[in-house]
This record gives C-alpha cells, sequence and structure tokens, in this order.
C-alpha cells in the first residue's frame, strides 16, 4: 500500500515510549517540503491537546552573515560549512539529555489525550532555541521553546544525514531520520517561487536556486540511502506554493 500523511501521523505518534522523550529528523533537499511536512506533523499530532509535540528547526543554527563575510562564505550561504554543526548537534543532545519522565499525550483524535506517562507532572527547564527569520535572512536566539511537557520534537533540515564532520554527531541524536523526496521540476519550481516570496527577482531567484542551491541539493541528495523512511510526494501535506 502507498504511504500516506495518516501512516507518518502513526509512526511520529508511536515513538515516545516509556516516558522518554523522541526526535525525529526530516531531512530532504532545499525546496523538497520538510518545513511544510513538520508543521504539518506537529499540528495535527497536537490537536486540541495541550502542545506535546514542538518543532525545532535546524535553519536557527545558520552563521549570522557578519561571520559569513569574516570567512568568506556568504556568496554560499546555505552550504553544509556556513552552519553551526556542533551547535546543533550539542542542542540535540541537551533535549535529550534533559528530557524529564513527564507527560504523554495519545492519539489525535482521542477523548483522553493528555496521560501521564508515569503518573507525575512533567517538571525541568524550558530549552530554548534559535529561530530562523527569512524576511531578515538570519538566525534569532532564543526563538523557539521546548517546555518540558514536550515528548516527541520535530527537527528539519538539509544536512541531517551527512557523514563528516560535526554533522556525524547529529544523526545518532535523532530516533529517525525521514527524507523528503519531490520530482526535481516541482522542488525547483518551489524553491524559486520561495526565494521570489522573499525578496528576489525571478532571475535572481534563478540563478541561486541552480547554482547555489543546487550544489546543496546534490549533496543531500547523495543521503538519502541513509534515511530510516523516504517519504514520496504523494504522502506530502499540500503546500500553497
Amino acid at each position: 500500500m502507498p504511504l500516506t500523511f495518516d501512516d507518518l501521523l502513526a509512526r511520529a505518534r508511536s515513538l515516545p515510549r516509556g516516558g522518554r522523550r523522541a526526535i525525529i529528523g526530516i531531512a530532504g533537499s532545499p525546496g523538497a517540503g520538510k518545513t511544510t511536512l513538520a508543521e504539518c506533523l506537529v499540528r495535527e499530532l497536537n490537536g486540541a491537546c495541550d502542545p506535546w509535540v514542538a518543532h525545532v528547526p535546524m535553519d536557527g543554527f545558520h552563521l549570522a552573515d557578519a561571520e559569513l563575510d569574516r570567512l568568506g562564505r556568504r556568496d554560499r550561504k546555505g552550504a553544509p560549512d556556513t552552519f553551526d554543526a556542533a551547535g546543533y548537534a550539542a542542542l540535540l543532545r541537551r533535549l535529550r539529555e534533559e528530557a524529564p519522565g513527564g507527560t504523554a499525550a495519545g492519539g489525535a483524535g482521542s477523548v483522553d489525550c493528555r496521560e501521564t506517562a508515569d503518573g507525575g507532572e512533567a517538571v525541568g527547564d524550558t530549552v530554548y532555541a534559535p529561530g530562523f527569520e527569512r524576511v531578515l535572512e538570519q538566525p534569532i536566539a532564543g526563538a523557539v521553546p521546548v517546555p518540558p511537557s514536550t515528548r516527541l520534537i520535530v527537527t528539519e533540515g538539509n544536512y541531517l544525514l551527512l557523514g563528516g564532520g560535526a554533522w556525524a554527531r547529529v544523526r545518532s541524536g535523532l530516533d529517525e531520520v525521514w527524507f523528503c523526496e519531490l520530482p526535481e521540476p516541482e522542488r525547483i519550481r518551489r524553491l524559486v517561487a520561495r526565494h521570489e516570496r522573499f525578496g528576489k527577482s525571478h532571475e535572481d531567484a534563478v540563478a541561486w536556486v541552480l547554482g547555489s542551491d543546487q550544489r546543496n541539493a546534490d549533496l543531500v541528495a547523495a543521503t538519502r540511502d541513509r534515511a530510516d523512511l523516504v517519504v514520496p510526494e504523494s504522502a506530502m501535506p499540500v503546500t500553497r506554493s
């Protein structure tokens, strides 16, 4: 049977067990729909419950433009060495190690969607992750709160399956990694439209997508076979672009 979005919801819902926090990584080339999938998973899983699923994007670990200028890398912003991969790996480790055996949530649509995993209340500190402001194209510190009641974290980014340098430490911090796969013409169309929405002219958007973005996409595509699950277009939620 073809994989469906409902299958993805069921698989994600099953990952937190025994009071422990689980982390799903969603990888894929630029424009493949990682953020859309992550946001839809979080929204549907949380439903009408008190939030028990959080979205923590990798994009908060972009190096700031000032640092990219200093390093001479701004013209290829988005490449693996324009992120703080070690900082991202450290955050994943902290999210795992500081997770209490606290509250859990049941299946979406269930009447009693809030249960306790161990009979107690969630305790501990909120962990703050950085976010990324698309309009400014800059990381924003402390923008994403992860409260102690969070049982499932959905993180997404291009390079979760890279095997070199600090990126190799990212994979060990994730319970599963799913790879979003979209036909190339549609992926490129969506990516050009995204760059245009955030201020690039059509010509500049196409040049960036077929240049810097495509080099990154080729690198990411080579990591596909390391994923636990490949998510086809048919299982992806509908996008607006």
